[in-house]
């Protein structure tokens, strides 16, 4: 609703500006007041005009005001201060904007690429990797229901160095063959155990082995770890297998954690197809061909193929500071390869790759790269924007990709790159002490506690949401000793994931997180148990009454047009102009006692504005923040008015309509965060 008479206003600003000043804005700029006394919607367009028109911004904001008359949806414009311009909703009509439910927009705004998790294929998923995977889940979601059409991509780094150390273990610490690795997967499997589990121990004993020994020791295992690294990548042996066994297996562990979250994917590209497919020679010809990289004959970086960073000034001689792209030895760095995977994501690099079904979802197949596959598979790639769930300390090589698509001439492309970063995922020391670690004293005292699963201290993603479902479950059992055991478990699953889900996502994705059971929990303050008990009570206010949502908007239509009908005839009995409908609506809208009232259905209208809001900035926080403050001004209504007990049958259907609404507009933003609703708490 909000941003419906946002755009209705902007056009009749711009039409002001054209025939008053000749003045052609693209875009005008309109803020929300803090007060309500202020209007619901004010713009400084004067003040940005002033210089251009020579004139002081009140006198300006006066001009425009008197220059627009009436305006549909608005009751007044007001000039305030040095030359603001307040605009003041007519409160009934735009409430009943709000009663619509509206249809999902078509798919045309175009292709989007997101990819999230890309957690590397060598142990279980960890609480970092859950904020990776809830940021990006939670950001298709709202891509989608803005109408774009989405792919869910999740890159599995299969021939990176934190697989090759897991492959070091089992070769070198377990002494085990392929055969005997692919027995070991499948006894784990028949006895209910976890491969993800067994590989999360084996790595950090592999990270231990390696800084142990003399000097002469750890040289000998850093070049085994390096020459385990080349024989994956190189692939056709045996440490090659195992590799492969392990990725694939653990992979197939981390589809089933994440799906617990309700989070799916569309396809699974592989590094070992990057390579195998010669993805970057293609990428190479290009980026040589557009002069991106060049040759060093001299300096630190002699015999590699490097280019110039973002920001760097262009000076002769040599640039040691240079990013290298191709090593002096012909292997290609992280960042070339990742040069070569975007051409392809916008449809650029002229090669493709192989597919085969891998993961089964309730409504669709998940894809998995493959060096040849079947011949009937979706189309991936080719994307319009791009957004790439990755940590904060990868800024740099996505800057430098940035940098190679613009050097190469896709400008368009890097404009429609995001890097959609975010910070790091620590436990309070209570937190910590929750989970089974023993922490020093000094480590109690501070705000969070760093965790590294190459040190073992980290907390496994299953074993965190297995504690979470537990708590809840517990808290379940004392409230609803109605429900069977099944019903009472969903509810706890609900909590529990709603609660996780709405942790990760309160805090703006640049702010580290420092994770908390029971805050995480608590049905009080701004947590996702506090949304969810709000739609809970609001479902049972319709119980009580024996009545519906559906039933009460209806009534709320029928009370307008009523309304609008007497209006009507009132007027053509007086032989005057109709006036003004939706008097009693507006009644229940306006005065100080309905502050509140209207507050809300002002709340309710503003998720399309808040949905924009999250996607110009690659910030889900916000839409979290919006649900909370809702939840909190339908407290704050269900408490100051007695709805059931209304004596007035027009107020009490407009009571029941407003709860109808917020209802509606809850239960949609958490499904955009992820987030079910439960019937019962």
């Amino acid at each position: 609703m909000v941003l419906e008479l946002e755009k209705r206003l902007g056009r009749s600003l711009r039409a002001v500006l054209k025939e008053k000043y000749d003045l052609e804005i693209g875009t005008i700029p309109l803020e929300t007041p803090p007060d309500l006394r202020l209007g619901e919607i004010a713009t400084p367009i004067a003040f940005e005009l002033a210089r251009k028109l020579r004139k002081a911004p009140k006198i300006i904001a006066q001009e425009i005001v008197t220059a627009l008359g009436p305006v549909p949806g608005f009751v007044r414009f007001e000039v305030a201060g040095a030359g603001y311009i307040n605009a003041y909703l007519d409160r009934a009509a735009a409430a009943l904007l709000v009663v619509p439910a509206g249809s999902p927009p078509a798919s045309e705004r175009g292709h989007a690429l997101v990819e999230h998790t890309s957690i590397n294929p060598n142990k279980a998923a960890h609480i970092g990797h859950l904020r990776n995977a809830i940021l990006g889940d939670t950001f298709v979601r709202l891509l989608r229901a803005a109408g774009y059409k989405v792919d869910v991509q999740n890159y599995i780094d299969n021939t990176g160095v934190q697989v090759a150390d897991v492959v070091v273990g089992f070769l070198h610490l377990e002494k085990k063959s392929p055969s005997e690795v692919r027995a070991l997967i499948a006894e784990l499997a028949r006895k209910g155990e976890r491969i993800d589990f067994y590989c999360w121990d084996l790595y950090a004993r592999t990270s231990q082995w390696y800084g142990e020994g003399t000097g002469e020791e750890k040289a000998e295992r850093k070049q085994l770890r390096l020459d385990t690294l080349h024989l994956i990548e190189h692939g056709g042996n045996d440490t090659a297998e195992i590799a492969d066994l392990i990725s694939t297996a653990v992979l197939r562990r981390h589809l089933e954690t994440m799906l617990r979250l309700d989070i799916e994917y569309d396809f699974l590209p592989r590094e070992s197809e990057i390579l195998h497919l010669k993805f970057w020679e293609a990428a190479f010809e290009k980026l040589k061909q557009s002069g991106v990289l060049y040759f060093e004959n001299e300096g630190k970086n002699k015999g590699c193929w490097v280019m110039t960073r973002p920001g760097a000034e262009t000076i002769e001689g040599t640039d040691d500071d240079a990013k290298v792209i191709v090593r002096s030895n012909g292997t290609v760095t992280y960042v070339g390869k990742d040069i070569a995977y975007h051409l392809w994501k916008f449809g650029l690099l002229g090669r493709d790759f192989g597919y085969k079904r891998f993961f089964t979802y309730p409504d669709h197949e998940c894809w998995i790269s493959a060096e040849s596959g079947e011949p009937n598979h979706p189309r991936f790639g080719g994307a319009t924007a791009i957004y790439n769930v990755i940590d904060a300390r990868q800024s740099d090589p996505q800057a430098n990709v940035i940098q190679a698509l613009r050097g190469m001439g896709y400008t368009d492309q890097a404009d429609h790159y995001t890097h959609f970063s975010y910070e790091m995922v620590a436990l309070t020391p209570r937190c910590a002490v929750d989970l089974g670690y023993d922490i020093s004293e000094e480590d109690k005292q501070k705000s969070y506690i760093e965790v590294s699963g190459r040190k073992g201290f980290g907390v496994k993603a299953d074993d965190l949401i297995d504690k979470l479902i537990a708590a809840t479950r517990a808290e379940v059992d004392t409230r609803q000793t109605s429900n069977d055991s099944a019903v009472r478990q969903k509810i706890a699953e609900q909590i529990a994931i709603g609660a996780l889900r709405y942790f990760m996502l309160k805090v703006t994705r640049n702010s580290v997180i420092a994770f908390d059971f029971k805050d995480a929990l608590s049905f009080e303050g701004e947590t996702g148990p506090y949304i969810q008990y709000a739609v809970v009570r609001i479902r049972n206010i319709f119980r009580k009454g024996s009545t519906t949502p559906e039933a009460a908007l209806a009534g709320l239509a029928k009370l307008a047009e009523q309304e609008q009908k007497a209006s009507q005839q009132a007027s053509e009995s007086a032989g005057l102009q109709a006036g003004a409908a939706h008097s009693a609506i507006s009644d229940y809208l306006t005065g100080e006692a309905n502050e509140d009232i209207w507050s809300l259905w002002l709340r309710a209208g503003r998720r399309a504005q808040i949905l924009e809001q999250c996607i110009g900035t690659s910030e889900p926080a916000y839409l979290a923040k919006h649900a909370f403050q809702l939840a909190q001004e339908f407290a704050n209504f269900y408490h100051r008015h007695h709805i059931l007990t209304e004596e007035d049958p027009a107020r009490k259907t407009f009571l029941l309509a407003t709860a109808a609404v917020t209802l509606r507009e809850l239960v949609g933003a958490l499904a955009l965060l992820g987030i079910e609703s439960p019937e019962a708490m």
